[in-house]
């Protein structure tokens, strides 16, 4: 599977280059690149629990949005390159500390890595669900990669319009390539199962609304809504935070207000979603952000 890397084409940017020897689009070369794990409490609550998610966060990206908030390793690829028994031995430490499940987050790039982690020890000493924490901007066949691997999907549709994919993440085909994929995802894991008020198995895609593109995230919630109905669960967010000063582009220089947050939410209730979450009080704080250290990888 690895041979896959001689020729990369697992994200929709299909560098081709021999990761063996250089570096794609995405800055990873063959080698496992970590930037932090933790317990995370932080994310929906089904994911999160009362323990936390076991969260594995990967080096480099193949999106690489301007506004993104992992900077540090998305776009300048801090971290630290492991070998296979070491990605599963902070698995299983993880699960050991009592993590509800393993959230592989911005795993795109490490995918044939990553199976090769999870196969020889998923449901025998690693027996928690998988999570894939994505952007979305994935090819089809790289997801069905993952079918039998990956348990819950925890996926983004950041924009409906693509120009805005153009602009703020370099690629004019990201609703057309997200929203394949989330049907991807979809047939692979089916309508959620909860258990102890955990998902088990199932979808959760989140829209992060940007400042000043409120209609946008409206035009997400209600694709989302009118193809999987109540079948997925929809995290509607409000804690874009702005990173550096982007003069370009004014209306990310500032977090979302909450007439425009409210009113999103009103509109996704006035459709009729009911498996949805949102967010109260200050989310949009950089004190929210994983402060990235490579000292127990």
């Amino acid at each position: 599977m690895n041979d896959i890397l001689k020729q990369c084409t697992l994200c929709p940017r299909k560098c081709k280059v021999n990761r063996y020897l250089q570096k794609g689009f995405c800055g990873a070369n063959s080698n496992i690149k970590l930037a932090h794990y933790s317990l995370h409490e932080w994310e929906e609550p089904i994911i999160s629990g009362e323990n936390g998610s076991g969260t594995i966060f990967f080096s480099n990206c193949n999106l690489k949005c301007i506004f993104c908030q992992n900077r540090k390793i998305s776009e300048l690829g801090y971290g630290k390159e492991i070998t296979i028994k070491r990605l599963q031995e902070i698995m299983l430490e993880l699960q050991n500390k009592g993590a509800h499940n393993i959230n592989l987050v911005t795993p795109t790039h490490y995918v044939p890595q990553i199976i090769e982690t999870i196969s020889p020890i998923k449901n025998k000493s690693l027996n928690i669900p998988i999570v894939y924490n994505t952007s979305s901007y994935e090819n089809i066949e790289t997801i069905k990669m993952l079918n039998g691997i990956v348990d819950i999907y925890l996926a983004d549709l950041k924009y409906f319009d693509s120009s805005l994919g153009e602009k703020y993440s370099h690629c004019s085909d990201y609703f057309m390539v997200a929203s394949q994929a989330i049907e991807e995802m979809y047939k692979q894991i089916g309508k959620p199962i909860m258990k102890n008020n955990l998902l088990k198995k199932g979808i959760i895609v989140r829209v992060l609304i940007l400042p000043g593109h409120i209609n946008d995230a409206k035009n997400c919630i209600k694709y989302l809504y009118e193809k999987y109905r109540n079948n997925i669960f929809i995290s509607i967010m409000n804690q874009y935070t702005p990173m550096q000063i982007l003069k370009e582009y004014p209306n990310l220089n500032r977090k979302l207000n909450n007439d425009e947050y409210d009113e999103v939410i009103n509109y996704a209730c006035d459709l009729g979603i009911t498996k949805a979450f949102i967010q109260e009080g200050e989310t949009a704080s950089k004190s929210f952000i994983p402060q990235f250290n490579c000292d127990n990888i």
